[in-house]
């Protein structure tokens, strides 16, 4: 490997704030700054603040990285990098990789940006030496990624991976997708959100702790006010949560009858807050799942935090296949 081969500069691009780091091939970060996102000021804006920012962080190291790395939520063309569809920016149909890489002169490697957080997961965190498992994240939604045989599976228009819109309840509510019933409309920190904000809608004085957090607005309660809630011992929160995690439970189950990974790993903004659902996933999951995909099975929780999504980013860039890398 030659010396400026051992770094790839992670970007993620968030609807909100866009995270930049330099890390290396062991998976450290070594430098980083953060720029804020603003999708009202269109794409070639945003573009050239992105340019700007990773333009200032080749000034400040010696040796040039052997290729950017970025993951976003959205739709992307694996073959010629443009991105399909963004939503959380405005984006359609716009040729982000070839316009990065006219600007700054290396390599652009673009992915989803929950696939870019398995990739991290597997290589430099809680997925280190398995060549299967499955990686799933409990966010504002749910998404995930399978590593099957040491393989990144993409599928074959390139969304493997939603397995927020599993089915888990026929008769269940309404998904942003379209479809009724999905883990996400059950479990994401969305669904958690809406569920209380209805509760609390239908029965004002059994939410008055969610209130209280959230100083009577009830449009402000969200996931982390139920948990915060359910920390100081309110019956209602913990019945919201209790109905999350029995869904995460029941998608869990199926993941691993599908996919019989040797570890399934879990993450995301809402598993962070509320830890010890881990434990009780795992539970249901040994209760209910087929006793020969559970022999091998770990599961744990994803270590990288965070910072899974610039770390990501980063090692596709090192290590998709060459495809991906141009």
């Amino acid at each position: 490997m030659n010396s400026h081969d051992d770094t790839a500069i992670g970007i993620d691009l968030g609807g909100t704030k866009t995270e930049i780091a330099l890390v290396d091939s062991a998976g450290n970060i070594q430098s980083r700054r953060r720029e804020p996102t603003d999708a009202a000021e269109g794409y070639a804006a945003l573009r050239e603040r992105v340019v700007a920012a990773v333009r200032r962080m080749l000034e400040e190291i010696s040796r040039p990285p052997r290729a950017i790395g970025i993951g976003m939520a959205g739709q992307v063309q694996p073959e010629t990098g443009v991105v399909i569809f963004a939503p959380n920016l405005r984006w359609e149909n716009v040729p982000l990789r070839s316009d990065l890489e006219s600007a700054l002169g290396l390599p652009v490697a673009i992915t989803n940006d929950v696939r870019a957080a398995c990739w991290g997961e597997w290589l430099y965190g809680a997925g280190r030496g398995c060549d299967d498992l499955v990686a799933v994240f409990v966010g504002t939604g749910i998404g995930g990624g399978v590593i099957s045989g040491g393989r990144v599976l993409e599928g074959c228009s390139n969304t493997f991976g939603e397995i927020g819109h599993i089915t888990v309840d026929l008769d269940g509510p309404a998904c942003h997708c379209g479809n009724r019933g999905c883990l996400e409309a059950l479990a994401g920190g969305w669904a958690i959100g809406r569920q209380a904000r209805d509760a609390v809608k239908a029965a004002p004085s059994e939410g008055h702790v969610l209130l209280q957090l959230s100083d009577g607005r009830i449009g402000d309660i969200s996931a982390k006010t139920v948990v915060q809630a359910l920390r100081r011992g309110d019956p209602l929160s913990a019945r919201i949560m209790e109905k999350a995690v029995e869904a995460l439970g029941a998608g869990a189950v199926g993941i691993v009858n599908a996919f019989n990974p040797c570890r399934l790993i879990l993450g995301g903004g809402v598993v962070e807050g509320y830890p010890e659902m881990v434990d009780r996933i795992e539970k249901e999951v040994r209760r209910r799942a087929l006793g020969a995909a559970t022999a091998k099975l770990e599961v744990t929780r994803a270590r990288l935090g965070k910072d899974a999504g610039v770390i990501g980013a980063a090692a596709f860039a090192l290590h998709a296949p060459s495809g991906a890398v141009h």
